[in-house]
């Protein structure tokens, strides 16, 4: 495959402020999820700035120990406009460690409640040594669409 990402987007009937909120809340992250692998955010303040880190514990049946954490930082911050970050592990001594894999949202204003939301996940920058080991994406392609649909239902509600 020579793409190297790929993007979902869905139209919600909200505010893109409020979209924006949701998404920098790690805690709404595990209803989001469009895979079942995002179980509950590790930490809980909302992200607003660039080098910020947020864990989040997760399961994958495949992960040798099923049960893990990843690190996340954030790359990007504009409110309201987009929001995204790396995703990586945490080492005991505290250092980060990032595979290549990036998460973003981008909102448009489509009107005074309505926004687009396009949700791209990248990983142009995840060396040969890991995807020996990972096929990327590592989703089925419902997963951004499944994600997309979540998020709506959790600004709609909201």
């Amino acid at each position: 495959m020579d793409q190297e990402n790929v993007s979902a987007t869905l139209t919600v009937a909200v505010p893109e402020a409020r979209v924006f909120a949701v998404l920098a809340d790690p805690t709404t992250h595990a209803a989001i999820d469009g895979t079942g692998w995002v179980r509950e955010a590790a930490d809980r303040a909302p992200l607003t700035e660039v080098g910020q880190v947020f864990r989040m514990d997760m399961y994958h049946r495949n992960h040798p120990d099923g049960d893990y954490r990843v690190a996340n930082q954030v790359h990007v911050v504009d409110p309201p406009r987009a929001i995204g970050w790396r995703t990586g592990t945490e080492t005991p001594d505290g250092r980060l460690q990032f595979g290549g894999w990036t998460w973003r949202y981008d909102l448009a204003p489509l009107g005074p409640s309505e926004t687009e939301v396009t949700l791209t996940y990248d990983w142009s920058a995840v060396p040969e040594s890991v995807r020996e080991y990972i096929q990327f994406p590592p989703f089925g392609p419902e997963h951004l669409h499944n994600s997309l649909r979540h998020l709506a239902g959790l600004v709609s509600a909201g």
